[in-house]
């Protein structure tokens, strides 16, 4: 059992997975589903109008937009930049570009990490194989002349 401190209220909670307790994440639904309702009847407002009406803090708001559970309708963007080349964005943290570069970067390193396992498990093999291991079975006659 993995008890862990919840980073936003402090108490105690048995960690599934999530770095807030179940009665903050309760709580961050509840102003999730405040600020998705009013942009529902209110698209295009502006971030201080969603804080002000809903009473959930532009730093949540923010937080929301780069989780991806948000996202920027328009073209002008002066919230959010791609934290890798400063781009504006509409949600997340980073552009669809750097996304694909980041991921095919990432997945080129997962097959290098493959590749090196592999070199490592046949070098393993062929040092067993050249210290002269080798299985015998239990089925062995015993030969008399000994």
């Amino acid at each position: 059992m993995d008890v862990r401190n919840c980073r936003r209220c402090g108490k105690i909670y048995i960690y599934d997975g999530s770095p807030i307790c179940p009665q903050c994440r309760k709580e961050e639904e509840e102003d999730f589903k405040k600020v998705k309702e009013y942009l529902y009847d209110h698209p295009g407002a502006t971030l201080p109008e969603v804080s002000n009406a809903t009473g959930v803090s532009p730093e949540k708001i923010l937080r929301f937009l780069k989780e991806e559970r948000l996202e920027i309708v328009g073209e002008s963007n002066i919230i959010l930049e791609c934290e890798r080349c400063g781009k504006a964005i509409k949600t997340g943290r980073l552009c669809d570009e750097c996304k694909r570069e980041v991921g095919a970067r990432f997945l080129s390193y997962l097959d290098d990490k493959k590749l090196q396992e592999s070199k490592k498990k046949n070098e393993e093999f062929a040092k067993r194989k050249e210290a002269g291991y080798r299985y015998l079975s239990k089925d062995i006659e015993e030969n008399d002349d000994r």
